[in-house]
């Protein structure tokens, strides 16, 4: 600006001269180069205070982005820090549930190998007691016909042999469950009936009493010993339901396990491949930020320089022109003094004794059980015939046997399903936990994204108002900078025809031959006038060469800022779109993982209306479950005995059996 104004007072100067001859003779060439001097002075001052203003607003852009740079930079090398910790602790955990995972795989095999081993070894047990309790049940059944035959027996006949053979075959079949119960006088005689009825002529033997005797023992034996095999076969079910019970439940637990360890692990996997991609992100925001603030530094430092040297040079060139003044400055030049001009810029039994005999035991045993049904039959013992007696036994025996099974049924029933509602119920909380844990997470996630994206939109729009204003500067610089070089040419076209005339005018009166006392003598200060033209001149092109550099320098370090500020632009819009992506994602995990937590309370609400419904069927009988077996067990037995009481067999040996 000081150029333009020095070249524009210049040109007037200059046309001024042009018209020496006529012009008044107050304006002299000392005094309109004293009014050059202190326009240009003047401008320099103005020029000082605008460059200060425009340096100010400089001064202030810098902080302003130095300081807003650097707090993304430190909270992005945060962020940067914090997701490294992420991305080990996840890794971390994913190898130690992969671990774990593996490990619950290798136990819950290890459980199912136990458990079908243990199956086998029962189902061969199971098989070994049918075949056993198959032959005792038809050796019974095959005694009971013969006891029957030889107590309606009243001379020889075809059907002794028949029982013969059945005493033969149950001798023979169980050997060792006989072995210790009968003598060998009572085998002997055993062994002489049975021979005896194999003869051609054999005959009905005095003896029959005796070996009716005999196999009412055996019957007594093989009913003993089967007894006593269903309760070894039902103590080893019971056994084997509680190990497969035990065996299920670790199993189940570890399935449970593995399937809360896989789900955790995917998670886990996801959080990972998240972490690393907004690590990613993020480094590429911090780089693109770093090489915005190392422009931003080198720009301001430019420009702090710049603005040094100009003021340096405005202050040498100020002093410059006060000290020609102080030597141009006179008394008698000051009535040439003329007006200045300037320019400004802004910026889960048998007979009654007997049938007396056996009521006697059934009412012992009603009492004892408590039982309306056992004291009923014991009176229905006295009065009624055999036959109907016996039945009566058979039937309630039958009942018992039947509400025993379905009791234990009912009971198996209840443990199972108590076993499965725990486990359900447990589970559901497990998923419940988890499922609270995971919204948690997710809507921290949410939170954070949202605040990431708000930060980086701001970011955006702060770079996009900083882009605004450059370019509002840079334009306002180049139309500056386009009438800095406009003037300085003007001026010094100005100049330069000023000078040549100045020039052909003098050159012409030191040619002219006139007398003495004609002569024209030229102005003394001419020479002085025309060096300071040439060296105006000679400013005004440097002036112009400086505009040149100068908006080359100012042009492109505004097309860097421009890049960088796209290229920032960009790593944070992509920045933006992925995490937008990712928030989405996380938006509809939210949402299903609200629906799952709605369902998995519903599933727990089922449960518990389920398990009461359970207590209210299950508790009385699991409460009073081994009193009312062991009442069942005594009533069989006393109805058993009161039976065989009936057929003939004595009652001291029942007495002597308890």
């Amino acid at each position: 600006m000081a150029f333009v104004a020095r070249l524009l007072v210049a040109s007037t100067l200059l046309i001024g001269c042009s018209g020496l001859a006529i012009a008044d003779a107050k304006n002299r060439p000392v005094s309109k180069v004293i009014n050059l001097l202190q326009d240009m002075l003047t401008q320099l001052e103005k020029e000082a205070d605008t460059d200060k203003e425009m340096n100010d607003k400089m001064v202030c852009w810098c902080t302003t982005n130095d300081a807003e740079k650097t707090k993304s930079i430190s909270e992005a090398e945060a962020r940067i820090t914090d997701l490294t910790a992420k991305i080990e602790e996840y890794t971390a955990t994913s190898a130690r549930l992969n671990s774990e995972i593996k490990k619950l795989e290798k136990e819950i095999a290890k459980n199912q190998k136990a458990l079908d081993k243990a199956t086998g070894i029962r189902q061969d047990e199971l098989g070994e007691f049918n075949g056993e309790e198959k032959d005792l049940l038809q050796s019974i059944s095959s005694l009971r016909g013969a006891l029957t035959v030889l107590e309606k027996h009243q001379g020889g006949s075809a059907s002794l042999i028949q029982v013969a053979k059945s005493m033969k075959r149950g001798m023979e079949k169980h050997s060792d469950l006989l072995e210790g119960v009968m003598t060998p006088s009572e085998k002997e005689l055993a062994q002489s009936f049975i021979q005896e009825q194999a003869a051609p002529e054999g005959s009905y033997s005095p003896a029959s009493g005796q070996v009716f005797g005999i196999l009412q023992q055996m019957k007594e034996t093989f009913e003993t010993n089967l007894a006593a095999s269903q309760k070894e076969e039902m103590e080893s079910q019971k056994a084997y339901e509680e190990l497969k019970a035990a065996k299920d439940d670790e199993i189940a637990a570890g399935i449970a396990q593995m399937d809360d360890k896989t789900q955790e692990l995917a998670t886990t996997d996801e959080k990972l491949a998240q972490a690393k991609e907004d690590k990613e992100d993020t480094e590429n925001s911090l780089a693109a930020d770093e090489a915005f603030l190392a422009d931003v530094k080198a720009k301001c430092a430019q420009s702090d320089m710049e603005f040094d040297e100009r003021t340096k040079t405005r202050q040498e060139e100020m002093q410059a022109c006060s000290k020609a003044l102080s030597f141009l400055n006179s008394d008698e030049a000051h009535d040439l003094f003329t007006k200045t001009f300037n320019f400004v810029q802004e910026g889960s039994t048998k007979s009654s004794q007997r049938r007396t005999s056996a009521s006697e035991v059934l009412a012992a045993a009603a009492h004892k059980v408590n039982s309306p049904k056992l004291a009923a039959l014991a009176i229905k013992v006295r009065l009624d015939a055999f036959v109907k007696v016996k039945k009566a036994i058979d039937d309630m025996i039958a009942q018992l046997l039947q509400d025993k099974a379905d009791e234990i049924k009912h009971k198996d029933f209840c443990v199972a399903e108590f076993q499965t509602n725990k486990l359900q119920t447990e589970k559901a909380d497990r998923t419940k936990a988890d499922t609270e844990a995971k919204i948690d997470d997710l809507t921290m996630n949410v939170d954070e994204l949202t605040k990431a994206i708000a930060t980086l939109k701001s970011e955006i729009g702060e770079m996009q108002v900083q882009m605004k204003r450059g370019g509002e500067d840079r334009e306002k610089g180049y139309k500056e900078f386009q009438l800095i070089v406009a003037d300085q040419r003007a001026t010094q076209k100005l100049l330069q025809m000023a000078l040549n005339v100045l020039a052909d005018f003098y050159g012409k009166a030191a040619l002219l031959q006139q007398p003495a006392a004609m002569e024209y003598k030229k102005n003394a200060a001419s020479g002085g006038v025309m060096g300071m033209i040439k060296t105006i001149i000679g400013d005004a092109k440097r002036a112009e060469a400086d505009a040149i550099r100068g908006e080359e320098d100012a042009q492109t370090a505004y097309e860097s800022f421009i890049k960088e500020s796209n290229a920032s632009i960009e790593a944070k819009t992509k920045d933006i779109a992925n995490k937008s992506e990712t928030k989405a994602g996380l938006d509809q995990d939210l949402v299903n993982a609200n629906e799952n937590l709605a369902s998995t309370n519903g599933d727990l609400d089922d449960l518990a209306k389920y398990n009461a419904e359970l207590h209210a069927s299950c508790d009385f009988v699991q409460k009073n479950f081994e009193i009312r077996q062991t009442g069942r067990d005594e009533e069989v037995a006393a109805l058993r005995q009161a039976k065989a009481i009936l057929s003939g067999a004595k009652f001291e040996a029942f007495l002597q059996a308890k």
